[in-house]
This record gives C-alpha cells, sequence and structure tokens, in this order.
C-alpha cells in the first residue's frame, strides 16, 4: 500500500519577491491576520495498524537525517497508527525547521519528505524616516545566519509597530516581505509606512457641572490638536498621558474643595481613518467641603504643637485645598528638620463631616529622635573630584542634621554649573536610629563651552567673536578660558584663570592678562570708511575672593593698564599737531599714552537658588575701584547692581535687575591744546551703554556723542556762497563719548514651554530695558555758536572760517570775489541726558544640536536725537 500525508503546500515557493502572507500589521487592537496553524492531515486513506519497517529522509540540506527523525517518536520496529503518523508531522512542524513535509507509508516503509525552512542572509528596513535604524533594530530578534520562521517574522512585526505607537503614530503599518535567495537563503524586508502621528482630535468631558470643558481641558498635559499648537507636543495620543490627566483632574478639583470627585472613566476611541482619537472623560464631581477644624499635634518636645497651629495657612471656614494640605505636611517636615529631626513623621488624619460638608484636619507629628549626620555620599562624578562638591555641602559628618542647609547644600551644587539640574540629596537611615547617611547623586554635563558670535552693527558691520572657557578644569572646580574678538575695527584677546578654592582654602584667586585695539571711524564716499582713532590696551588684572558670611562676600583685584590713543598723522595733524578741524576736539583730547593703576572691592550678597539659572533670590553687588597708585590717572569709579528673582507659577519666572555707576575724578583742572577747558574723565574711563547690556540700541549707542554733518559748498556770481548738504552715509560722521553717570534697569519674565520645547532647551522670554548714560562737561566744537565751519581758498591759501550758517558760509571780505568754499561741516552735542531711553522685545535661548543659540528683537520705544538703535542680535556656539 503507498500513501501520501501532506501539511500546507511551500511558502513563497520560487518567486524572486513575495509577500509573506498574513503579516501585514495594522493598529489599533487589531486581530493578526495570519491564519493558525490547521491540524495535520493525511492524503492517503488510513492504513492499516502495522510495524515500521524503515524509515527513510528525503530532502534535507542542512540537517543531518537522523536529527531529523529525533524531533518525531517514530522508531524502526516499532508499531504505527494513523494517530502516531499524524502526531510525527505536528512534532516537526512544531520545530519551525521545516516548510514543508510529507510522510509516505508503503507497507511499514516510511519515506519523510522535508523542505527545510530558509536561513536568513540579512534584516533591511524600509522606509522608516522618523526612527533610524538604530531605534527599530534591537527591537527586531531576527537576525542573519537564523532559521526563517512566521512565527518570529510576526513577533518582530509587533515590536516594531508597539514602537511606533509609544510614538504616538497609531497609523503606522509594517509589511515583510521576503527575497528569496540561491542556496536557500532569504532576505528579509520589512517595508514600514509611518503614517503621520495620531493626535487627539477632541476631547469630551461628561458629568462636570461646576466647571465648563475648556477650565478642566487646561488642567491637562494633553491638548486637542489644533493650528496653533503647531510646536506643541500634547497633542499627540499618548497612554501614559491619559492616566496622568485623569490624576491632573482629582487633584484640580480637591484643591477646589471637591474631596470626593472621581474619574468614572477614560476612553480613548481610534477614528476609522486611523489618523486621530478622541477622548472621553466620565466624571463625579460630588459636593464641596470647607476646612472645619484644624490644629497641629507634636510628640517631638521641640515643637510646639499650639504654636504651629497658628501658623498653619488655612482656617476654619476656608474652602478645602488638599494642594495646601500637602503644602502644609512638608512644611512641617521641613520644621522638624531644622530642629535635627530629619525623619519626623507627619500624617494628616482627615475628620469629614458629610452633613455640613467639612473637612477637619489633626497634623500630628510623631515623636523621632534626633538625628546626627553619620556620613555624605557621592555618586555619578567621573571627572569631578569628591572634593569639589563636598566643600559646597553646609553640613559635615558628626553635624546636627538640618534640613535647611541640607537645601543649601544643594543649591550651592547646583550653582557650581557642573551638572544636570535633576541633582538630588537623598536623606536615607544610618547605621542608628539617629544617624542619617546624606546620598547625592550627581550626572556631570559639559564644563567646557565653545562660543561663537557673530551679529551686524550700524557702526562695525560684521562682528565676530570666539571664546574658549572651561569651567571646571581638570575636575577641580577651576575655570580656564580664552576669548578672541574680531571684526573690521576691533580685536581683542584675553586669557584668564581662577582657583576657587585655593590651597584649599575658602580663598578665591584669580587672574587675566588680555590686550584690546579698538579703532574708531567715520564713512567717505561711496559708503567707504576710515580710521579716525586707534586705542590699544594692554593690562592685567588680580582678583581675590573670600566669604564674609553665608551669603555675603568680599572680592578684592589689582589691575594695572596701558593706554595709547592715536590718530593718523597724515590725515589729521598740521604742522606737527592735532588739528581739532580735522579731528574734533574731543579727539585731539584723547591721544596720548597713559598708564592706569588701580585697586578695587566688590561687595556681594547673593541669596539665589542658582547663580546660572536662578528661580527666586536677590543679588546685590557694590563695587568701587580707586586708580592713582601710580600711574597717570585719578578717579574713583563706583557701581551698583541688584537683581530679585520671583517664581509665578506654572514655570514663569519673573526678575527685576537694575544697576548705575558713577565716576569721579580726582585730577586738577584739565585743558587741551587750545587752552579750553576739557571734562577731567578721559574719553577711555568713561561709561557706555549700548549693545549687548541695553537691548535695542547698538554697540555704545546711547548717551552723549558728537555728530558731524558735512556740506559742499559754491560762491555764485554775485560773490554769495551757498553750501548743500551731502547726501547718503558719507555726509556725517557719529563718535560716542560715553558718559560718568549712567543707570539701566530690566524687567523679563521667562515663559515655560511644553515638555516637548523643555527637552530642545527652548527658553523664550519678553523683556523691557530702561536706562541712560549721561554727565558730561560738553566738549568744545569747531563752530561753538552753532555756526557753520567752512574751508575758504585764496590765492593758494587755505583758511578756516567759522561764520554764517550752512546754506550760507561767509568767508573774509578781504578776499573780494576772488575765493572758493570748497567745504565745510557744522558739529552737534547730542545725547547728554539722564532722559531713559526705552526699548521692549522677546528672546529666545534655545541648546540647539550645534551649541547654545540666542537671538534677542528688540524696538527702541523712547530715545534721544543720535542715539542708534538695532532690532536684531544673536550669538551661536557649541559645548564639548
Amino acid at each position: 500500500m503507498n500513501s501520501s500525508m501532506r501539511q500546507r503546500p511551500m511558502v513563497a515557493a520560487l518567486l524572486a519577491t513575495t509577500m509573506i502572507a498574513g503579516l501585514t500589521a495594522v493598529p489599533a487592537m487589531a486581530q493578526d491576520a495570519a491564519a493558525p496553524l490547521a491540524a495535520p492531515a493525511t492524503t492517503a486513506a488510513p492504513a492499516a495498524q502495522g510495524t515500521i519497517r524503515s524509515i527513510t529522509v528525503t530532502g534535507t540540506q542542512r540537517l543531518e537525517p537522523d536529527t531529523v527523525l529525533s524531533y518525531t517518536k517514530l522508531r524502526i520496529g516499532q508499531p504505527y497508527s494513523q494517530e502516531s503518523l499524524d502526531q510525527g508531522l505536528r512534532d516537526l512542524y512544531e520545530t519551525e525547521l521545516f516548510a514543508d513535509v510529507q510522510i509516505r507509508n508503503d507497507n511499514g516503509a516510511l519515506t519523510v519528505e522535508v523542505k527545510e525552512n530558509p536561513v536568513i542572509n540579512r534584516i533591511v528596513l524600509e522606509g522608516n524616516k522618523r526612527l533610524k535604524d538604530d531605534k527599530i533594530r534591537p527591537e527586531i530578534k531576527l537576525a542573519p545566519r537564523q532559521i526563517y520562521t512566521r512565527s518570529k517574522v510576526r513577533a518582530d512585526v509587533a515590536r516594531i509597530v508597539e514602537l511606533y505607537r509609544r510614538q504616538g503614530r497609531f497609523a503606522a503599518t509594517i509589511e515583510p516581505k521576503m527575497v528569496q535567495l540561491d542556496q536557500n537563503r532569504v532576505d528579509i524586508v520589512f517595508e514600514i509606512s509611518e503614517g503621520p502621528k495620531s493626535k487627539v482630535r477632541q476631547i469630551n468631558i461628561i458629568g462636570n457641572d461646576k466647571f465648563s470643558d475648556g477650565e478642566l481641558r487646561s488642567e491637562m498635559v494633553t491638548k486637542q490638536s489644533r493650528w496653533f499648537r503647531i510646536f506643541s507636543s500634547g497633542t499627540s495620543y499618548d497612554p501614559d498621558r491619559l492616566a496622568y490627566d485623569q490624576q491632573k483632574l482629582r487633584q484640580f478639583y480637591l484643591t477646589e474643595g471637591y474631596a470626593d470627585f472621581r474619574v468614572i472613566s477614560a476612553v480613548a476611541e481610534l477614528t476609522p481613518d486611523k489618523q486621530d482619537f478622541i477622548i472621553t472623560y466620565v466624571v463625579e464631581e460630588g459636593d464641596r467641603y470647607k476646612f472645619g477644624d484644624v490644629k497641629v499635634e507634636s510628640d517631638i518636645r521641640d515643637l510646639s504643637g499650639e504654636s504651629l497651629t497658628k501658623r498653619l495657612p488655612m482656617k476654619t471656614g476656608d474652602w478645602y485645598n488638599a494642594k495646601q494640605v500637602e503644602d502644609t505636611v512638608d512644611t512641617l517636615s521641613e520644621t522638624a528638620g531644622l530642629f535635627g529631626y530629619a525623619f519626623a513623621d507627619v500624617q494628616p488624619d482627615f475628620n469629614r463631616n458629610k452633613e455640613d460638608l467639612t473637612m477637619g484636619i489633626n497634623f500630628r507629628i510623631a515623636n523621632a529622635p534626633r538625628v546626627y549626620v553619620e556620613r555624605v555620599d557621592i555618586n555619578g562624578n567621573t571627572l569631578t573630584q569628591d572634593k569639589v562638591i563636598r566643600r559646597e555641602f553646609r553640613l559635615a559628618e558628626g553635624d546636627a542634621f538640618n534640613s535647611f542647609l541640607v537645601k543649601r547644600s544643594k543649591d550651592r551644587i547646583n550653582s557650581l554649573g557642573f551638572f544636570q539640574e535633576k541633582l538630588d540629596i537623598e536623606q536615607k537611615p544610618g547605621s542608628a536610629p539617629d544617624r542619617i547617611v546624606l546620598e547625592t547623586n550627581v550626572q556631570e554635563k559639559s564644563t567646557g563651552e565653545l562660543s561663537l558670535s557673530a551679529g551686524f552693527s550700524s557702526l562695525e558691520r560684521f562682528i565676530v567673536a570666539a571664546s574658549i572657557t572651561q569651567r571646571n578644569f581638570r575636575g577641580k572646580g577651576q575655570e580656564l578660558r580664552t576669548s578672541v574678538n574680531y571684526s573690521a575695527y576691533s580685536k581683542s584677546i584675553e586669557v584668564g584663570f581662577t582657583e576657587p578654592y585655593f590651597m584649599d582654602k575658602n580663598i578665591a584667586l584669580g587672574g587675566d592678562i588680555y590686550r584690546r585695539d579698538l579703532n574708531s571711524f567715520r564713512y567717505l564716499t561711496n559708503n567707504d570708511r576710515d580710521t579716525t582713532y586707534e586705542q590699544t590696551t594692554t593690562g592685567f588684572q588680580i582678583r581675590a575672593g573670600v566669604p564674609i558670611t553665608e551669603y555675603m562676600s568680599l572680592a578684592l583685584r589689582y589691575s594695572l593698564n596701558f593706554d595709547d590713543v592715536t590718530l593718523d598723522r597724515d590725515q589729521f595733524y598740521t604742522d606737527g599737531q592735532c588739528d581739532p578741524l580735522l579731528a574734533g576736539r574731543y579727539l585731539c583730547d584723547a591721544i596720548g599714552k597713559r598708564t592706569t593703576s588701580s585697586v578695587g572691592y566688590s561687595l556681594i550678597y547673593d541669596t539665589r537658588d542658582n547663580r546660572i539659572r536662578p528661580t527666586r533670590g536677590n543679588n546685590v553687588v557694590l563695587s568701587q575701584d580707586f586708580a592713582g597708585l601710580g600711574g597717570d590717572v585719578k578717579y574713583i569709579k563706583t557701581r551698583l547692581s541688584a537683581s530679585k528673582f520671583w517664581p509665578l507659577g506654572a514655570g514663569f519666572i519673573f526678575s527685576l535687575s537694575g544697576e548705575g555707576g558713577y565716576i569721579h575724578s580726582l585730577e586738577g583742572e584739565r585743558r587741551d591744546a587750545s587752552g579750553q577747558e576739557v571734562d577731567k574723565i578721559r574719553l577711555v574711563d568713561r561709561f557706555f551703554l549700548g549693545e549687548p547690556q541695553f537691548r535695542g540700541f547698538d554697540i555704545r549707542g546711547v548717551g552723549p556723542r558728537i555728530v558731524r554733518r558735512y556740506y559742499s559748498a559754491t560762491v555764485g556770481d554775485d560773490g554769495v556762497a551757498t553750501g548743500e548738504p551731502i547726501t547718503g552715509r558719507n555726509n556725517r560722521t557719529d563718535d560716542a563719548l560715553g558718559g560718568k553717570i549712567y543707570y539701566l534697569a530690566r524687567a523679563e519674565v521667562q515663559i515655560p514651554l511644553g515638555s516637548a520645547a523643555r527637552e530642545m532647551g527652548l527658553r523664550p522670554s519678553i523683556f523691557m530695558d530702561a536706562g541712560a548714560v549721561a554727565g558730561l562737561k560738553e566738549p568744545g566744537l569747531i563752530n561753538g555758536n552753532g555756526q557753520f565751519a567752512g574751508f575758504c581758498n585764496a590765492s593758494g591759501q587755505t583758511q578756516v572760517r567759522a561764520g554764517g550758517t550752512a546754506a550760507n558760509p561767509v568767508c573774509p571780505a578781504s578776499f573780494g570775489t576772488d575765493y572758493t568754499v570748497s567745504g565745510g561741516f557744522e558739529e552737534q552735542y547730542l545725547g547728554d541726558t539722564l532722559k531713559p531711553r526705552l526699548s521692549v522685545g522677546f528672546g529666545v535661548n534655545w541648546n540647539s544640536p550645534f551649541g547654545p543659540f540666542r537671538i534677542d528683537i528688540a524696538k527702541a520705544l523712547l530715545k534721544e536725537p543720535g542715539d542708534d538703535n538695532k532690532l536684531i542680535t544673536f550669538n551661536v556656539g557649541t559645548q564639548f
């Protein structure tokens, strides 16, 4: 008798590229389309029971025949039946090694014919753009040189789909395909259609009477997809966020007094097009409660329950607020911590009265031992040395525990700027009930910074600046920095170093060496420019700082500067002397070499929670510098600055800051070469105001300045000279003179964004700046009486005359009509007023992939004649 048994046909036989049937993945919890394995069936009629005389295995390529037989219970000499042959088929298919199996029976001579599953040659991903290969491949369990099986492909498809669902792409589909190769090998290709992110089209709330849908939606992290939320990540559907929003709703109602509120159900339904979700909440608000009797009972002898009760923020009759209760528990725990009771247990006992709708609360503070610090553990610092962190701790081993000092330690460590903001100091039980371990877990971040800045100035055109700073040099908390600034008219280089704990003592020591070159300029014809004066400053500074109290410190410094201000002799000199007509009296007064030797101090009061990115606290700095310890210059320069930060809630931070300064000369009267009295404070020692500290104005764009406007002039046949203004940029020069007194005030609000924007490092703000600089003695003008200064030529002679007006210059009558007026100018002294200049604008800080980026857009609302405003500034850098 000859019979044949067959499970199913071969898969993807003889096709170059064949879809693996039933493995296309669909979203929204659909059933797998692949049909279940059918029960093995034989193609021949049932055979009579007999004995197996022989077993032959055919069709093997990689496997040995004995290996194939080892997967079954069929053995020579054993009896067989139709059921045992069917079981043999099932056993071979369950190995997932074979694409097809047949068992033929010829009176006990069995032939097992197999077709082995192919070997995977490679795995290919196609169509994935939002998720890169390195994100998907770890989810794929199939690998080259493994045996291909349908179940493994199906499992990999499910894992990839789940990966896309976690990204909010519920419309993603995965279509696996198999490419047949020679030697029974295949390539597995996952064709991915990512689809758009599944948005939340609508949020419905059922059962809310006291608050509108809009009020409740505003409390949720998930937002309805609208065009104006294009940059928000909250519009994508996320199951975890759905659960979180239920908690947010409960918290909101509990803060409003609805103690019985509950969310009955929350259902998210995928729309038929698989593009959006519709979320429906069913809520039960319940009754609104007020506070009943509230009091504190303390078992700790150092804490008086009666005294603490008087300081409770809630009073009988106030609307119940669960958030207020939580905050009170934290406050009482912190209060106990101030007295050294780190593990004080504060438990609120609630007494709910449903008849009069009141909630009485008794805050019980259980007895606890006074705790001492057993040790301080520091984890996570691979570069920063332990001592850099430990010296910022306000507590040491053996000290009595104090929660305020723990918080202060955390703020000081954060202010170093070496670690991520998630820094935490955990309080863990020590080896005894009265011992505590402070475990500090830090996560280091880049402390090296390469900063590249670029800008466009109406005065200096394109400006480039570069600086390299390492704020944690060698992991010792030292700061090493160097900077280079370059533009067509200014250049500088500076190197500095600071040791914050010299010889491991709480004394900061540092120094700077610098060279700064400034070339002022004026416009010529065709918008060309030339240099008016060159200022070169070479010098150094030595600094030291010591703490006075926890929040106050004193900084001392000594500076020595060598200044050299020069003018082009060919252009601005006449007969070997600076010519005021050509250069201006203020420039002739500025030229020369001077040495400035100064000593100064700064008194600093700082309570900010973070010096780098503060959210609360104050900062006040008083500085004075005394020049005259040798050298050529004598003055006293005083500055005062102050700032305060307030958290407004919901991530908003408001800050107010102001600064001002005054410089007073200790020298006697000064006069220029013509004998005219000039200001005692030299040009290079004055205050200047503008970009970057005063947004909305250009570099040195605010304050006293001399503007010289140029005219051409001719003499008519009637002997009358007529002046015409020269048009274009070359019709004026504009030189800032600075001032002896200045002030600057700022108000700024930092605006929080969604979680996605925070992850990108976006921190926008709106601001308002106001300030002014003034106080100079008015410099002598060439035409001090406001008249026109002209060049009169006659018989080869050139004379300068001040007279007439810009439209009608006057030359000596003795010239008769035999002269020409080759040109002239008029000077104006502008901007010397303390009237406030005002600008408003907005800016964005962005930790971009190529480094920190800052852009400010500011509009000058109030300005005085002569001020130079500027709309946009930006800078960009990178960190390492």
